[in-house]
């Protein structure tokens, strides 16, 4: 069974619904021996939407660690939102926080949310999702100071196909895989991606089986859940994803070190 948590929001996100005691109450409550909350924080994103308060989430993350603290483990862990020009800037924020866990994540391209739909109706669906990868590369190149890549294939999301063929990307797939590696970084399996009208997490299990060939064992298992209903979503299915991919491992973070739990 999954037992962590390694993605979710609460309303210290912009986009986030319910306190954070409450969203690590709904784990404890669902049987999660660790949660590690991870606020979006999102330089230059428009209108200046996704800024964290970081000083307010710190030290409300660890009153309420205290407060469950003979129920869960809970960790102290951001979203940042890459973009090439911000890797100075980025660099500087993770050195001036102690954060257990740190995911990297391409939430704008070329300025553009792919949640909105101008991105694919400028682009179009394929030349869209394309552009989404060249993206990642650009950022991984600018900033790796991240300890998972988010949701890889995240723009798959709010295309209006909703399905997409991983092998017509592969090519990119695996430069961005490869540079992940050599960076000594792992990635994440989303279960978002099931509740947003995708007939599979994120990424989809192709780039998960193509991680592992490529030798990548560091994985983590996030919800992206921003209420509390959403806290675990669909973790049975990831389960048996992670196991069909040949992962007999998942990996939690304490102190930005990894540590393997057996599935």
């Amino acid at each position: 069974m999954i037992s962590a948590d390694f993605h979710n929001h609460s309303d210290f996100s912009t986009d986030g619904t319910d306190r954070l005691e409450d969203m690590v109450r709904s784990a404890v409550e669902k049987g999660l021996k660790t949660i590690c909350v991870t606020e979006h924080n999102d330089f230059d994103y428009p209108d200046g939407e996704f800024l964290l308060d970081t000083d307010k989430y710190k030290a409300e993350l660890f009153r309420v660690k205290e407060k469950f603290s003979d129920k869960i483990d809970v960790f102290f862990g951001a979203e940042l939102g890459l973009m090439p020009h911000l890797g100075e800037r980025l660099c500087d924020y993770v050195r001036e926080w102690n954060f257990d866990f740190i995911i990297g994540s391409s939430h704008l391209v070329d300025g553009k949310d792919p949640y909105f739909p101008e991105y694919f109706g400028e682009l179009g669906h394929k030349n869209g999702i394309l552009r989404y990868f060249e993206s990642i590369v650009e950022n991984i190149r600018a900033f790796s100071d991240f300890d998972v890549y988010g949701h890889l294939d995240y723009a798959v999301r709010y295309s209006p196909e909703k399905v997409y063929d991983p092998t017509d990307f592969r090519e990119i797939i695996d430069e961005i895989l490869k540079q992940i590696l050599n960076k000594g970084k792992g990635i994440e399996i989303n279960s978002a991606g099931l509740r947003k009208g995708l007939s599979h997490p994120n990424p989809h299990p192709f780039i998960l089986k193509r991680y592992k060939e490529l030798g990548g064992e560091i994985i983590t298992v996030g919800s992206d859940a921003h209420n509390t209903a959403d806290i675990a979503a669909d973790f049975d299915v990831i389960e048996e994803i992670l196991k069909e991919t040949g992962f007999k491992y998942y990996t939690i973070f304490k102190n930005r070190k990894p540590e393997f739990v057996m599935i």
